[in-house]
Parts: C-alpha cells; sequence; structure tokens
C-alpha cells in the first residue's frame, strides 16, 4: 500500500513539475511583455518626446543599480520558495515584504523545513493565500477607505510608521527563517557576515554599499557549505522518513 502511495505521489510531482516547467515560464514571459509595452507606449506613444539614447542611458543606469539585485533575489529565494513558487513569486511582485514573510511562515506553522517538495507547495499555496488578502485589502482600505483613513491620521505619525515598516516586515522575516531552518550554524554564519558587511566593510570601502546584500548572501552560502555538519542522518531517522507516504514529498528539491 506504501509503495502504490509513494508511486502516485511521485508520478503526481513529475507531472505538476512538466506543467510548471511550460507554463512558468510562458506566463512571466507575457508579463514581460505587457510590462515592456506599457512602458515603452509611455516613452514613445504618448508625445512626451523621450529619445531613443535617453531611453537606453536610463536602463544602463538602472541596471548599474540594481542588476546584482536581479541575480541574487532568484538565489536568495530559491531555497525557500522551490521552482513552482519562484514563477508565481516573480510574477506577482513584492517577494520580500509580502510574498516570502507568507511563505516562511506557513512553512514554519506546517512544521516544514524550506528546501523540501512539501515546502514548495506549501509556499504556492501561501502566495496565493497573500494575493488574496493584498487585492481584497487594497480594494477595501485603500480603494474604498484609504483617502479617508490616511487624511483622518497626523502627518507625523504616518512619516515615523513609514520608517519602521520595512524593518518590522524583515524582522518577522528573519525570526520566522530561523524558527523554520533550524540550522544553528548556518544562522550564526548568517548574522555574523551581515554584521561584518554592514558594520566593517562598507564603512571601510562605501563603493561597495549596493553590492553589500550580493557579498553577504554570497559568503553566506560559501561558508555555511565549509561549516555544515558532515555526520550523515541515523540509520533509524532514514527509515522512518521513507516509511511514512506524507514524508515522501519532504525529500530535498534538486
Amino acid at each position: 500500500m506504501s509503495t502504490t502511495t509513494s508511486s502516485d505521489t511521485s508520478a503526481g510531482l513529475a507531472a505538476f513539475d512538466r506543467t510548471t516547467s511550460v507554463w512558468g515560464p510562458i506566463t512571466l514571459g507575457l508579463g514581460l511583455l505587457v510590462s515592456l509595452a506599457a512602458a515603452l507606449y509611455a516613452a514613445f506613444g504618448s508625445g512626451m518626446g523621450i529619445t531613443g539614447v535617453e531611453l537606453v542611458t536610463a536602463v544602463v543606469a538602472v541596471l548599474a543599480t540594481f542588476g546584482v539585485i536581479a541575480i541574487i533575489e532568484p538565489i536568495s529565494y530559491f531555497p525557500i520558495l522551490g521552482r513552482s513558487a519562484m514563477y508565481q513569486a516573480f510574477l506577482i511582485g513584492n517577494i520580500a515584504n509580502k510574498l516570502l514573510p507568507a511563505a516562511v511562515v506557513a512553512q514554519a506553522n506546517l512544521g516544514e523545513r524550506p528546501g523540501t517538495r512539501r515546502a514548495e507547495l506549501i509556499a504556492g499555496s501561501a502566495i496565493i493565500g497573500a494575493v488574496l488578502i493584498h487585492i481584497t485589502t487594497l480594494i477595501l482600505f485603500v480603494g474604498i477607505l484609504g483617502t479617508w483613513l490616511v487624511g483622518m491620521l497626523p502627518a507625523p505619525l504616518i512619516a515615523t510608521a513609514r520608517g519602521y515598516i520595512l524593518p518590522a516586515v524583515f524582522g518577522a522575516v528573519v525570526l520566522q527563517s530561523v524558527v523554520a531552518m533550524k540550522s544553528r550554524r548556518t544562522t550564526i554564519v548568517a548574522v555574523v557576515v551581515a554584521a561584518l558587511i554592514v558594520f566593517v566593510v562598507v564603512p571601510l570601502v562605501p563603493a561597495l554599499t549596493f553590492y553589500a546584500t550580493a557579498l553577504a548572501v554570497i559568503i553566506t552560502i560559501v561558508v555555511s557549505w565549509f561549516a555544515r555538519s558532515k555526520t550523515p542522518p541515523s540509520a533509524a531517522a532514514t527509515a522512518d522518513s521513507e516509511a511514512s507516504p506524507a514524508a515522501h514529498i519532504s525529500k530535498p528539491t534538486h
């Protein structure tokens, strides 16, 4: 019975991967075309007088400043989200401050460590829930009550709140990630490397400010790899995990 269930699960995941590998790039490509079409129309079809040289200059400036993020973000998010949820996240946007926290919280509450097939499915479901809640709150609090509510709040209060929103979000994400991963060595390495980059390297070499995140991620990955536990899992634990059909989709993704 367990063998049949395991085979069915493997077949279902294989079909899911095939579908994802086809429709994921297609939907991302369509999103890219729509975004570029809107931007190109605003630049050249709205009579704003933007030249091709100005457009290229602006694109080069953005790439020079934020191009490294296009490399670092997929590397940073993939271990938590997995392939299918990555397609969702990069098509929707607001990954760091909305979708990633939702995925991390869902995985932690369901007791699943990032990097497994089950964690990937949990992340995808969490992203769907986050989007539905986001759309609902946008319609209600922004579209209907937004102007009235903001007008009722004092300007100093709004300015102060804006300064704490992003740190609060990232603080929650870091804490949930630490709890979900349950990897003391990786946590210590990440904290030490990030602190050194922010408080030592960047002040000494200000030119590396825009590459601080990239450096922290790459160095943390390398150091964590060499500092990882070399002890293989016990035979009893391996047998228990293989005997459970529910644990079959908790195997690491590749």
